[in-house]
Formats: structure tokens, sequence, C-alpha cells
């Protein structure tokens, strides 16, 4: 059995994409944004913008050098105390006029997303819309921070008054799966709180965010409230060393993560980090099947099993085992593999030809420690240009498995048997991981009660969903700290206790 494909003829592909990109605005550019504008590079050194799909260039960026980082970095200092001072209403109107500019930008920034990273239009197409959602709800926030914390002593004599400051300059770097918001959920809170901040996508992602930088100016935000520098890991390397940067807050793989935690931990400085995932979902013995079935792409193999909290590991008690199997195997297979800028299209191609390479790899891994492929498998690209894999689903998996254990960030499940719920707990803890998580249960009470013993970030029963007024962050080795709600405005701010005679 194999994913579905839609028939792709590849000259028509390439004429489509080529004629997607001449539409773009940004392709070739030579420009960072420093201080309000955009201004031209001092490095020559270029990165090339590769379209996954056909496999072409597209686009090109420059790769900062130190003196780029150095003029960010400084443009961002200077314009900290206005932008600290700047009223708390007024912020928050300036994030909703960037909300509104956002959402006039969705068109080409969708375009521009899918042609970089090859996440499908039915994907894309909704990035500004909830980048302009979490850009509204922060505003909302701003009643959090209008009044200071009273706090008496025990001896009730004194009193300390708790003030909220803004943490500084902050360092935001972006992966390239979701590029747009999950540049947002660290830009929208960090400007509420009053920091100012410098930008830093991830290489094969460059081009999309600048629609964020062009809302951000076009709402009034002050020059060098917002900057950004595009680069490879050695200018993300600098941004996160640089002296004048105050915090970090980075998405992105655990390897690296840990390397930036590394060099934070050195230079005490704060940082966030939401990173990988192994996550799983526990198909109780009362589950509803066909509500698993309906949402099994979004809750495990979402934009083409490149999404860091998917539950991409299925346990299953002796009861469902073979109904789950021939469930997932028939839905992944009869979910249209093509052409990402068809919105017909469910899985496009990986977002590299290094992450394909890795994909495949895991395959071959799975294949040679002996799981059984009921859908896809070791295949070649059915298109015969770009990153295209087809979705690939294992059975009879072991927990001790290398598919089992390690972030493919690909499309491949797995479906693991467990002999009883208590077994399934077990194995859904065994790992290094804890970002997300999903129990299937028509008992609903006893779904929650399973999820409490999950040790993971967040989990959800029967669907999986990011709350922006909810904490988002991952335990052990999917990251440090949280985005999303009160706590990940919190993560931008940081506390002066001052102690006085009570009045």
């Amino acid at each position: 059995m194999t994913a579905a494909t839609v028939t792709i003829d590849v000259e028509a592909l390439r004429r489509a994409h080529a004629e997607a990109a001449a539409s773009l605005p940004y392709r070739h550019v030579t420009d960072q944004f420093i201080d309000g504008a955009w201004r031209p590079s001092h490095s020559t050194a270029t990165s090339p913008v590769i379209d996954p799909a056909t496999g072409e260039q597209w686009g090109s960026v420059p790769v900062a050098d130190e003196r780029d980082v150095d003029a960010a970095v400084a443009a961002a200092r200077s314009a900290l105390a206005g932008w600290r001072a700047t009223a708390l209403a007024l912020r928050a109107e300036l994030l909703r006029r960037m909300a509104d500019e956002v959402e006039a930008r969705a068109v080409p920034l969708g375009l521009t997303n899918t042609l970089e990273n090859g996440s499908p239009v039915a994907e894309t197409a909704k990035a500004a819309a909830n980048a302009a959602s979490i850009l509204r709800h922060f505003a909302g926030l701003a009643s959090h921070l209008e009044h200071d914390d009273i706090r008496p002593f025990p001896d009730g004599i004194n009193e300390t008054v708790v003030n909220r400051d803004p943490i500084g300059v902050c360092a935001l770097i972006a992966p390239w799966n979701f590029p747009i918001n999950l540049v947002v959920i660290k830009l929208a809170p960090a400007l509420l709180a009053g920091c100012t901040v410098v930008m830093k996508p991830a290489s094969p992602t460059p081009l999309s965010t600048r629609f964020l930088v062009d809302a951000a100016a076009a709402a009034g935000i002050p020059a060098g409230v917002v900057n950004f520098v595009t680069g490879d890991g050695a200018a993300g390397d600098l941004l996160v060393r640089h002296p004048g940067v105050d915090k970090v807050a980075f998405t992105g793989s655990t390897p690296v993560g840990r390397k930036i935690a590394a060099a934070c931990g050195e230079l005490l400085r704060p940082v966030t980090l939401e990173l990988g995932g192994k996550s799983s979902a526990i198909v109780l013995p009362d589950a509803d099947l066909d509500h698993l079935r309906s949402v099994l792409v979004r809750s495990c193999l979402r934009n083409t099993g490149q999404t860091c909290y998917i539950s991409t590991r299925i346990l299953v008690t002796p009861e469902n085992e073979a109904a789950v199997v021939d469930l997932v195997a028939e839905t992944i297979a009869h979910s249209p593999l093509g052409d990402p800028l068809d919105s017909s299209t469910v899985f496009g191609p990986t977002a590299t030809a290094a992450q394909e390479a890795t994909v495949r790899g895991y395959i071959r891994s799975g294949l040679q420690e002996g799981a059984r492929v009921v859908a896809g498998g070791d295949l070649p690209n059915p298109a015969g240009v770009g990153t295209f894999v087809v979705p690939t689903v294992f059975a009879d998996v072991t927990p001790e498995m290398t598919i089992a254990r390690e972030e493919i960030f690909g499309p491949v499940i797995t479906i693991i048997p467990v002999r009883d719920v208590e077994h399934a707990i077990e194995v859904a803890n065994d790992t290094p991981f804890g970002l997300g998580g999903i129990v299937f249960g028509a008992d609903e009470e006893r779904a929650f009660e399973v999820a409490r013993r999950v040790d993971t970030g967040s989990v959800g029963i029967n669907f999986f969903a990011s709350n922006h007024s909810a904490p988002f962050g991952g335990r052990h080795d999917s990251g440090m700290g949280v985005e999303y709600g009160i706590e990940g405005l919190e993560a931008y701010l940081t506390p002066q206790s001052v102690h006085r005679r009570r009045s």
C-alpha cells in the first residue's frame, strides 16, 4: 500500500512554481532591516532559497556577518528606552495595527512560505490569520501589566512593591517548519512587554518573515524596535553570544538548543527553548476510531510530519490493534501527496534535501530493525524532482526501535502495540522528550486521568491544538520555559522588588 499521489506533470509543476515565484515581491534580496529601514548588508556572502518541490533556486538572501549583527543589536539597544517608556495602551494598539497589516499580506506571505519549505497551501494560507490572532491576543493581555503587585511583609508593618520591567534586547530565532507563527509567539509578548528585538529566521525560510517586518513598519512601530537579519548558524551564534543581547528565544532542534543553552548558561543569559518531540497518541480501548480517523493527519502528521508536537507514535492495546493499523494505513495511503501549490494536497515535499535524506534513513532503519510497513516504505521520489518522500506507516514497532525513539521530523508514523493502558503510559513516558501527546477515549474523564499521568508539557483529549491563552512548552529534552499565555508574556519581563514602609 502506498500514499495517494496526485499525478504530477513535472514540467507543469516547474512552470507553476516559476510563475508563483515571479509574482512575489521578494526573491533575490541584499538587505537587512536595521533601525527602521531595509539597509544593504555589510556582508557580501549570500544564501540560496530553494523550492523543495522542484529543487530549484528561486531566491537568495545575505548571510549576516559580525558588523550586520552588531548594527542590528545596537539599533535595538538604542530604541529600548523609548519603547519601554511608550504607554502600554499604545504598545497594545500597535500590535493590533500590526495584526491588520499582517492579514493584508496574507497571500504573498503564504505563497512565499510554501515556496520556501514546501508546506501545502492549505497550511500556509492560514499563517497570516493565525499570526494576527496571536498579536491581538497578546495585545489583550495589556491589563496584566497595568498595575504593580503590592505584597505585605509577614510582620504587617512593611510592604514590597513588585514591578515588572522589560527584560531588554531579545534575540528571536525561528525554525523553518512554521516560520511565521513560531516567531510571532516570541515577537508579540516581547513587544508588549516593552522589549526590542532582533529576529533571525532559519536559513531555508528567510523571505516569508520579511512580510512581518513590513507589517511592523507599516503599523507604526518605531525604528529600532524590530530588527531583522538573515544568515546561517554562524550568524545565529553571533546573535546568541552578542554582549548587547539580554534574552534569547529559540525554536528548533534539540541538538542546536543544547548549544544555545550552553552559551546562554555561560553568559548567565535568560533563554526560552522550544525543541524536539517524540509524542504519543494513546488509544484507549473505548476510543472512537472514526473520530481518530478524522483528526489523524493533523494530530500525527501535520505539515508532512514536520511539526514538533505531533503524536507520531500511536500506542494501541490488543482490543483495537488490528483496526487501528488498518485505519491509519488506509487514511495515510489515501491522503494526497503532491504539488504543495495544489489546495487538495495533504503531503508536500520535505523542506530540504538534508531532511529528505534523514527521513529516508529512518525508513530504512525501521525496515532493518523488523518493523512492518503497512503504507509507503522505502520508495523512490514519486515526482522525480524535489524532496518528496512517500508517507510511511510502520506496524509491529517495539519501543526499543530507532524509529520509536528518535524524532524523525517527516511523514512517518509508528504503531506500537502495548499490553494494556498501564503499559501504554509507561511507553509514552519512556522517552527523553516531553512536548505533546493525545489520549483518545470515549470516556473523557478516564482519558483525562490518563492524560495527567503522561509526562509532557501539553496533552490533548481526542484532539490537539495550541491555545493562545495556555502555556506551551516542553519537558526534558523538549525544551526550557514556555510560550503563549500569561506565562509566555512573563518570560520577557524581569521583576524588581521595592521594599517600603506601609503608609
